[in-house]
């Protein structure tokens, strides 16, 4: 119990540093063996992050801890073009290139059908930090939003551009084998989130609750919510799991009420999985899973960034208001998993996630351009002894890019596109360890 508390300890101290953008603001994996195949899990059972995953894994994963880390390096880049007014085009890159991701697990058998364990994992990756000065405001298109600066960022606010989003999930597990081949399991999900923008003082007028907008530091909230699951060991070759969690509803974000719909409120939203893996012989294991990711359910991120007349006031922080515009997405997860030796296990895998932003979005999605489609990923496991092991993961999410017609074209600025593009790497370590 030592164990469990330390790891739970570290994480809260560490929570301050998760980013992700990969999977919309989801990760393409929990678990850093996860993250070696693709993010396929459903159907495992290799380690104690089912809480993320799969409840019901965690009856076949035994007594054991993991603790790793990832270094996640996104690369974010915006940029506007083709404005014949003045001062309107621009780029710029958002720094904030390097996070660090801790993972936790614990699992303890309560005899040979139950057990209870707790997995900490995060979502995140709204985070962006774009330096200002691109934009001029005295003749330019910038004008109209009444700034009293000389210089704007391109959303014409004062200063550096950007936004920040955190969610820390304690998740404490409790699973059950219904017989020798199936077992179901839940976890509550204690969730907190932290929130702050900055830069975007230029939407003021558009603002329910203009004082609630903008450079206001960090905000926090708090949610509780669950996360059930199934999984079937039909034979030593073959196995599959499904995983349902419901909206989690999150308290709202009070100081940037007047920014996301429903007076802040900042939902996460329901999500499903179901997943399958197979092992035509000792040394090779095959695993793919399917999930959905309803963001369109939580309206501040999925409704439309053009929500309302664009020119009039109370456009932002209402019922029904502007959102981010974005999706709902589906992802497959490829992973393969190669045991070379009774020392070394090598991984690879592939996930590919549909893009949740239009073309429509770009604008206000220069604030959090969760873009990326396609990821790569290796992995390997080696075993330092009988009862413990290193794990390490890394992952190339590819460029890409989304262009539309600037949301400024409605406020008399003449021809803008605006861009958004990124692209990630990641390399994670953690231990594990048998007890």
């Amino acid at each position: 119990m030592k164990l469990k508390k330390l790891a739970v300890s570290a994480a809260l101290a560490t929570a301050s540093t998760m980013a992700f953008a990969t999977d919309g603001y989801f990760a393409h994996g929990y678990g850093m063996k996860a993250k070696g195949m693709g993010g396929a899990a459903t159907a495992m059972a290799s380690d104690s992050m089912g809480g993320a995953n799969n409840p019901a894994s965690m009856v076949w994963a035994g007594d054991r801890l993991d603790i790793g880390l990832d270094f996640f390096a996104p690369k974010r880049k915006i940029s506007r073009s083709d404005s014949t007014t003045a001062g309107m085009n621009g780029e710029a890159s958002s720094g904030s290139n390097l996070h660090y991701v801790p993972e936790l697990g614990f699992n303890k058998m309560l005899g040979w059908d139950m057990s209870f364990g707790v997995t900490v994992y995060g979502n995140g990756g709204m985070n962006t930090d774009y330096p200002g000065d691109q934009n001029l405001v005295a003749g330019g298109g910038c004008a109209g939003f009444g700034a009293t600066w000389t210089r704007a960022n391109l959303l014409c606010g004062n200063g550096r551009l950007g936004i920040d989003l955190m969610q820390l999930i304690v998740a404490p597990t409790f699973a059950m084998k219904i017989n020798k081949q199936h077992s179901v399991g839940v976890s509550v999900l204690l969730a907190h989130q932290q929130f702050k923008a900055q830069g975007i003082q230029s939407f003021a007028g558009f603002s329910e609750t203009a004082t609630n907008l903008s450079n206001l530091g960090r905000d926090k909230s708090n949610g509780v919510g669950l996360r059930l699951g199934w999984m079937g060991q039909f034979s030593d070759q073959f196995s599959m799991g499904a995983a349902y969690s419901p909206k989690l509803n999150m308290g709202k974000f009070d100081l940037y009420k007047g920014l996301f719909a429903d007076g802040g409120d900042f939902d996460i939203p329901e999500n499903w999985n179901i997943g399958i893996a197979y092992k035509p012989n000792a040394q090779w294991t095959v695993a793919a899973d399917y999930q959905v990711i309803n963001y369109g359910g939580v309206n501040s991120v999925g409704n439309p960034s053009t929500n309302g007349n664009p020119g009039n006031v109370g456009t932002l922080g209402g019922s029904g208001d502007r959102g981010f515009g974005w999706a709902n997405i589906d992802v497959i997860k490829l992973g393969v998993e190669y045991k070379y030796s009774n020392a070394l296990t090598m991984r690879a895998g592939y996930n590919h996630a549909k893009n949740p932003i239009q073309s429509r979005d770009v604008t206000f999605n220069m604030l959090a351009p969760g873009v990326i489609k396609d990821h790569l990923t290796l992995g390997m496991t080696y075993n330092l002894s009988k009862d413990s092991e290193l794990t390490l993961a890394y992952m190339h999410a590819f460029k890409n890019t989304v262009s539309g017609p600037s949301l400024f074209n409605n406020f008399g600025v003449a021809g803008a596109n605006d861009k958004i593009e990124m692209y990630q790497d990641s390399f994670g370590i953690a231990y594990g360890m048998k007890f």
